[in-house]
């Protein structure tokens, strides 16, 4: 009986036994060696250290009594057509090299022009006319502005001119001048423009962003005025609601050689 009991008491203590052991066995985990050239997520973590990988990123996750353990989740891809990413493209994809871009035929945009054209640049030029010294002629076709000079000499200037179905033609003199004009554009030009989905201000300032440029000369009492521009490579294009724009330095030149009173000729 006294044996028995004894065996019982054995018995009853190997669990507690094989706890401690257990327990104490794997309180540490062992140090694993990884070869550098093992990317997979699984193999990373039996380091249990976060490894910074390209195509990888660390992400701990909390278990309630646990040792905190890094979980390593690969990055998503796009998915593309597969009739697009060649198998050579797809193989270098899933071992972390960059995909190779694939020419496509492209059909090459229209040139935009950022420099003014050499022929309207100012310069003094033979014109014969009979007006007098000091008049204003516009040729719209050519896109050049000459004041009129003595000895048969005008000094021209490139200019942009009335888009198509803005054009017009007239005599006028310049009734006012002004230096960093305030652009009130007409109600009809936002009507238009709304209409396209660009939106202008009832106002504006003048300031070197003011379509209106550095200075103005203002055309009898039609809405046309010879002005300065924001937009310089514009010249020598018919680009305009029908005012004559020039490059700011060249109607800066001009507004200090005229006067108001001065005839203007557009033709």
């Amino acid at each position: 009986m006294l044996k028995k009991s004894v065996l019982l008491a054995v018995i009853a203590s190997l669990p507690f036994a094989f706890s401690a052991t257990a327990n104490d066995r794997y309180q540490t985990r062992p140090p694993v060696m990884v070869s550098p050239d093992l990317q997979a997520a699984w193999v990373l973590q039996l380091g249990g250290v976060p490894v910074q990988t390209r195509g990888y990123a660390t992400r701990p996750t909390v278990n309630a009594g646990r040792q905190m353990v890094p979980v390593y989740r690969q990055q998503v891809m796009q998915a593309q057509p597969a009739r697009q990413r060649p198998l050579v493209q797809q193989r270098r994809v899933l071992f972390g090299q960059q995909p190779t871009v694939q020419p496509v035929a492209m059909r090459p945009n229209k040139p935009v022009r950022t420099q003014i054209e050499p022929q309207f640049l100012p310069q003094m030029v033979a014109y014969q006319t009979t007006e007098k010294p000091g008049t204003i002629v516009i040729d719209t076709r050519e896109r050049f502005l000459y004041l009129v000079m003595a000895d048969g000499m005008a000094k021209r200037y490139g200019v942009g001119v009335g888009k198509p179905g803005f054009e017009w033609a007239g005599t006028h003199k310049v009734t006012a001048k002004r230096e960093w004009p305030t652009w009130n554009p007409p109600k009809e030009m936002i009507a238009r423009e709304a209409a396209k989905g660009h939106y202008l201000p009832a106002s504006m300032e003048g300031g070197p962003e003011n379509p209106l440029g550095a200075r103005a000369l203002y055309l009898g009492s039609t809405l046309y005025r010879i002005h300065g521009t924001n937009a310089p490579w514009s010249i020598g294009s018919g680009v305009s609601s029908g005012c004559i724009r020039m490059r700011n330095e060249d109607v800066t030149d001009l507004y200090e050689r005229v006067k108001v009173g001065t005839k203007v000729i557009v033709i």
